[in-house]
């Protein structure tokens, strides 16, 4: 009697993208979040053109002239109180897409399904990195646009093509992703929604402020966060702290976080027990 094995065909990278894609929108959570991150983000940044334009005729000419000489309309179109905001929704997003399946237990049937672990994060990886990035593209671009129209009902506005706005753009759409990585890397780590939340909010947006810009090491540390990278790119002015850095710098801590997320993400669950 001759028996029959059949061998199931191992699932194709794309296979696993769209699996992980799915299985990322099936959950209400993340509709709302996106959608409640988006109109906090945006109340935030319109905001704060908002009292510009109203109190406008409030400062003298001077005042007004050096509004738009300083270029102070283009740290309108993304606040820094907008920038904590999106760190800490994208990081938080980014750490539930990975441990909300260790927390149902998903997670199980998930490894049994696909036994090549380092295929199936990087595949969650490579969706979770696409949702964010459209997150963050829709956030900066929605509130460059917006601000900007507001203050050009005083003359103050500037074109996405003056100097610096483009990168003020990018910078804060990329800002999301970096940080939904990063919140994913610490979830594979600590494994615990709650506890993963708050070391996101430890490492990105409390370190960053206890780090002084006065001394040379704490500064250079500094300038290694993804905080204080966004500030570099998103600073309208000149570069004026005691220790200052290039924008290319800033550019790279972007991409190093991201690097750094994608392979402590992988790693973790590739070399630990379910």
């Amino acid at each position: 009697m001759t028996v029959l094995t059949v061998t199931e065909p191992r699932p194709r990278f794309l296979d696993l993208v769209a699996s992980e894609w799915l299985k990322l929108w099936s959950l209400r959570s993340t509709g709302w979040a996106l959608l409640l991150s988006t109109l906090t983000v945006l109340a935030f940044n319109v905001g704060t053109a908002w009292d510009h334009y109203r109190y406008w005729y409030q400062y003298d000419a001077r005042s007004r002239a050096d509004f738009v000489a300083n270029e102070i309309p283009l740290s309108d179109a993304f606040t820094g109180n907008a920038s904590l905001v999106l760190m800490l929704c994208a990081a938080a997003m980014g750490a539930t897409a990975l441990v909300g399946e260790y927390g149902s237990g998903l997670i199980r049937t998930t490894f049994a399904a696909v036994p090549a672990r380092g295929a199936l994060m990087a595949a969650k990886v490579l969706a979770v990195t696409v949702v964010q990035l459209l997150f963050g593209a829709v956030v900066a671009g929605a509130s460059f646009w917006l601000t900007q129209a507001v203050l050009s009902a005083r003359g103050a506005g500037l074109p996405i093509t003056h100097p610096g706005a483009l990168r003020i753009v990018v910078a804060s759409a990329l800002l999301a992703p970096v940080c939904a990585l990063t919140g994913m890397a610490l979830g594979a780590l600590l494994r615990r929604g709650a506890v993963s939340i708050v070391a996101s909010v430890v490492v990105l947006l409390l370190l960053p402020m206890m780090l002084s810009e006065r001394r040379r090491l704490t500064a250079v540390l500094a300038h290694g966060t993804p905080a204080r990278a966004w500030q570099r790119l998103a600073w309208p002015g000149p570069v004026e702290p005691p220790f200052p850095w290039s924008a290319g710098g800033a550019w790279l801590v972007y991409a190093l976080w991201a690097v750094g997320a994608v392979a402590v993400t992988v790693l973790a669950v590739r070399r630990r027990d379910q």
